[in-house]
């Protein structure tokens, strides 16, 4: 009697759909097809038994059950109505269902899965039986149903969920990759082609790659040790039929495992930890006299493996603040060592950080897009050959030489420009760098014997890609320059922001160091904002500032950190106000006070509304320093304010609280800003042009970093 068939949906990750679908053609099945959902088959259920067994590739196996129209709720009711549940599980089995799509009249999974769950129910009552109970966190059995363009299949789960665990990863470090994505870049590396020739991943974690790649060439079926499965509480299970397959599969793998030879994989990584662990994993899976682990660098790993062969690996994707330094440093003496010692060699990396490849200087022949979680990922494949060493030929810049670097000889220059100056100023912290070539376009700062790179939306005349990769150079370079240790390096993304989000958190770190200005001590945080704490091209201002209030009273309006303010009293300011809505920036000022033993009565911090507060304040001040933000919405702020839009609104209220014979010196950023000469005039006020003055000798290539003017009052 011909055995009857059963159709069948396995599920993967995006990226690995096409190897599946090959996997289940060479496991025997009938009828594949590949959607972007999965791989749809036929088989008998022997097959199907076989296929969760041996299937290294899928995440699951669904078995269908039935499947119907669903435009509506009622439609839904109807078609899960239509499969008879008393024939597929029992009443007192608890189950689960997972509901996939939804559509115009079926609004989410919830729903979906309410009105089957209710279809199931009552059917059970209908026909006199108990009613079955929901456990959605451990059911004996599940079942899918997925929703497409108001239809519905209903699926059994019938392996399971997690087929991919395998049951030989005792715990695995900060980012594991799945055992089927593992798989899946070593079908994609080629290495299958001649198991005999070396494989090694240099950055080898828990070892999931290297024990994928031995249990593949040891054509061992995957899922052996797994402890449950999905059509166990199946009324059509058939154990005998099952405990046939599974006796093959264990012989198979037993008999496949006893003729393994010449295969040797090597595994290296930096923790020592971790590498414990992938020991302790390739114990479980009985794999570990196949497998060699060293704990070293990359970089400081040789070509003592023999070959030519294979090079696999999923490095860390700089994600984390501090990482991506290191990370840059690393695939560039990486590339040089792949073209040093492993000519001949294959080499595939798996990244969601696609701009360091750049970094090793080499031609990618292929590559593959994948998904590592809710990364989107590319495995990238290069042969390490003659044609790599002509392409270097042709493009000196691949062998990474500073003087090919036209960011590197920039820094160089700048930095010989500023020497005098800043010896001769005593200054620590500065801007070394600003976008002067566009195509690398980021700011580089120094503090003191940190290194801040900050990276730049790229102009929309630099190709995006091109522009990622300049910044990679960026990263590379820097520390080299001027001579500054990776864990000194910090980097910040600033693309072009609107209004508080440009002071949006970072990282809540709490770092702090301390750096001093003309004989001020400011507290910098370089990690926890986008800003530091110090608007290094204010440096001027807050001395002019300084000067100007010796013996006076100065008011700060948007007063940040309140490093004007600091610099006014260190110079002997007769009282300073100092004011902004900001809590925290509030307190850091006051924190810069006590840094620099400052303190009494007639120092001032208000946390107000500064626009709201200049309109009511009645106190009246000799020197007042506004600094406003370009634009504002804040959540605390009734109304927007826009510099342009507001800036003599805001004049005319500072004119009220100005002593006779005061000056209101006042700044911002805006590109292009231009101040009303006429409003102001009318409001009896002159206007004198700082910008020049004020911009120090690290900004002076960049005219448009702020606008500075001094505003009094005219003479009657």
């Amino acid at each position: 009697m011909k055995e009857s068939m059963h159709q069948f949906l396995a599920l993967t990750s995006p990226g690995i759909e096409v190897l599946l679908f090959d996997e289940i053609k060479n496991l025997g099945a009938d009828r594949v097809v590949q959607k972007p959902e999965g791989v749809y088959f036929q088989a008998s259920l022997a097959l199907g038994y076989k296929i969760s067994l041996w299937t290294r590739l899928a995440t699951r196996i669904m078995l269908k059950l039935g499947e119907g129209e669903a435009r509506d709720k009622d439609e839904l009711f109807k078609a899960a109505s239509s499969i008879n549940w008393p024939d597929i599980f029992d009443s007192t089995t608890t189950f689960a269902i997972d509901f996939v799509g939804y559509s115009e009249e079926i609004r989410n999974s919830q729903f979906g899965g309410l009105t089957i769950k209710d279809a199931i129910v009552d059917q059970f009552r209908e026909q006199g039986f108990e009613r079955p109970n929901v456990d959605k966190k451990s059911p004996q059995i599940s079942f899918q149903a997925r929703l497409l363009r108001d239809h519905i299949h209903i699926f059994l789960d019938f392996s399971g969920r997690g087929l991919f665990q395998r049951g030989y990863r005792e715990h695995s470090g900060a980012a594991p990759l799945k055992e089927n994505l593992a798989a899946a870049l070593i079908i994609r590396s080629g290495w299958l082609a001649d198991t005999s020739k070396p494989l090694v991943d240099p950055m080898c974690g828990s070892g999931t790659i290297l024990i994928e790649a031995v249990a593949m060439a040891a054509k061992q079926a995957p899922a052996l040790n797994r402890v449950s499965w999905g059509f166990e509480s199946w009324l059509t299970h058939d154990n005998d039929i099952w405990e046939e397959q599974l006796a093959q599969a264990i012989d198979s793998s037993e008999q496949s495992l006893a003729t393994l030879k010449n295969v040797k994989v090597f595994g290296i990584d930096l923790d020592s930890r971790v590498l414990k662990t992938a020991q302790q994993n390739a114990r479980n899976a009985r794999l570990q006299q196949y497998i060699e682990f060293s704990c070293k660098n990359t970089n400081d790993m040789n070509n003592t493996f023999g070959g030519p062969g294979t090079v696999l690996f999923n490095p860390p994707y700089g994600e984390r603040i501090g990482e991506l330094p290191e990370l840059v440093e690393n695939f560039v003496l990486f590339g040089q060592k792949l073209k040093a010692q492993f000519m001949e060699w294959r080499v595939a990396i798996l990244t969601a950080n696609v701009d360091l490849l750049a970094m090793l200087k080499l031609s990618s022949f292929k590559r593959y897009k994948f998904k590592n979680g809710p990364l989107d990922c590319q495995l990238a494949l290069y042969n390490v050959d003659e044609k790599q060493r002509a392409k270097d030929a042709v493009n000196p810049q691949s062998d990474f030489a500073e003087q090919d670097s036209a960011f590197a000889n920039r820094l160089k220059k700048n930095r010989k420009n500023l020497k005098g100056w800043l010896k001769s100023n005593e200054i620590e912290a500065y801007r070394l760098y600003d976008g002067d070539i566009p195509e690398y376009n980021a700011a580089v700062d120094i503090y003191g014997e940190y290194l801040v790179i900050q990276e730049y939306a790229a102009p929309k005349t630099i190709d995006e890609q091109k522009a990622k990769k300049r910044l990679q150079e960026i990263i590379y370079w820097a520390p080299k320059v001027l001579d500054i240790p990776l864990d000194k390096v910090v980097l910040k993304t600033r693309a072009k922001q609107r209004g508080s989000n440009q002071y949006q958190r970072l990282d809540k770190s709490k770092q702090s160091l301390t750096i001093n200005e003309h004989g001020a001590q400011f507290k910098i945080n370089l990690w926890d904002y986008l800003d530091t704490g110090l608007f290094l091209d204010h440096r001027k201002t807050r001395q002019i500032v300084a000067k100007k209030s010796k013996g006076k009273s100065l008011l700060n309006l948007f007063a940040y950190t309140g490093s004007v303010s600091v610099q006014a009293a260190v110079h002997g300011a007769l009282s300073v106000t100092t004011v902004d809505m900001s809590n925290t920036y509030l307190n850091w000022a006051q924190d810069n006070f006590a840094l620099n033993k400052l303190s009494g009565h007639k120092y001032q911090f208000i946390q107000a509304d500064c626009l709201d507060w200049l309109k009511k304040n009645i106190n009246k001040f000799d020197v007042i320093f506004i600094d406003p933000p370009t634009f504002s919405n804040s959540k605390r702020m009734e109304d927007s304010f826009d510099v342009q839009r507001d800036h003599v609104t805001l004049l005319a209220d500072a004119l009220k609280s100005l002593n006779r014979g005061g000056e209101i010196f006042f700044t911002n950023n805006k590109r292009n800003f231009k101040i009303d000469f006429d409003a102001l005039d009318k409001l009896g006020l002159s206007a004198e042009a700082m910008s020049d003055v004020t911009r120090d000798k690290d900004f002076a290539r960049n005219k448009h970093i702020h606008n500075s003017w001094s505003i009094k009052r005219k003479a009657s």
